[in-house]
């Protein structure tokens, strides 16, 4: 069995690695932890078994690395008390959904983790579970409260706010 060339494996995971980091980080870090996913899984892709899951191993990757922005985030000093608002001109989903990331920045870890996992990455509760510690019915659980907050919480903010499309 040939080895695909890198390129087109980034291209290939590249937006569902992004999706899930995106979930997980919010969206100021999550290109960070993509580019540091990547650069991860270069170097140990020779060694990847042929008959790998690619996809989930990009995703394990993409996790700690998540891990790891988490933890580099709670050594942080502190921002200043309060910072004006600003329409935003990137065009990212962020800028123009702002509060379906702040619904997903409130869920609890776990549950924000289940959700981008699964809903995102597509993976089975059973890898999940291997991601996040517990078993697949837990992961299960995780995910569908997560999403229960999430229709409860972003679903009064379309209510309230108007029409979503």
């Amino acid at each position: 069995m040939s080895v695909k060339p890198f390129e087109q494996i980034v291209g290939a995971y590249g937006p569902v690695v992004l999706r899930v980091c995106r979930a997980v980080l919010g969206p100021a870090e999550a290109e960070d932890a993509w580019s540091e996913t990547f650069l991860a899984a270069l170097k140990a892709y020779p060694d990847l078994p042929g008959d790998a899951n690619v996809e989930a191993w990009l995703v394990t990757i993409a996790h700690r690395k998540a891990i790891d922005a988490i933890r580099r985030r709670a050594r942080r000093p502190v921002p200043v008390e309060t910072v004006p608002d600003r329409a935003s001109a990137s065009g990212r989903p962020e800028a123009w959904d702002g509060d379906l990331w702040a619904a997903l920045a409130r869920l609890p870890d776990k549950q924000r983790a289940a959700v981008a996992y699964h809903y995102l990455a597509g993976l089975p509760y059973q890898d999940i579970a291997g991601l996040l510690g517990g078993t697949a019915e837990a992961a299960r659980r995780a995910a569908a409260d997560g999403i229960k907050a999430l229709r409860a919480g972003y679903g009064h903010a379309a209510k309230v706010g108007g029409t979503r499309s």
